[in-house]
């Protein structure tokens, strides 16, 4: 294994990095720990290692789309279905109820 030597300094916002660090600390992780795993994916991924995109301003209303824009929204959900990228109804509702159970 070879020595961490290198230092790396970020300006970071005070409450991203008590909000992040918080989340660290309870998985038992450091922030430096946490950015040396960051950097390893970067370099496993050949880029940064999660999908980058401005996320849609609202919700697609499915009533104020064309039969083609519908047909291709409907294409786009086949395809991740068919590619592994979503999961059974039952097992969303269950992350649901374990995530926000009071």
């Amino acid at each position: 294994m070879a020595a961490k030597s290198a230092n790396l300094y970020a300006r970071i916002e005070p409450e991203v990095k008590e909000q992040a660090e918080g989340i660290l600390s309870t998985l038992g992780i450091s922030a430096s720990n946490a950015i040396n795993m960051f950097y390893k994916q970067i370099i496993l991924q050949r880029g940064l290692p999660f999908e980058v995109k401005i996320p849609p301003a609202a919700p697609i209303d499915i009533s104020a789309l064309s039969e083609e824009q519908l047909n291709a929204e409907l294409e786009k959900g086949y395809a991740d279905m068919m590619a592994g990228r979503t999961k059974p109804a039952s097992k969303a509702f269950a992350d649901i109820r374990r995530d926000y159970q009071d």
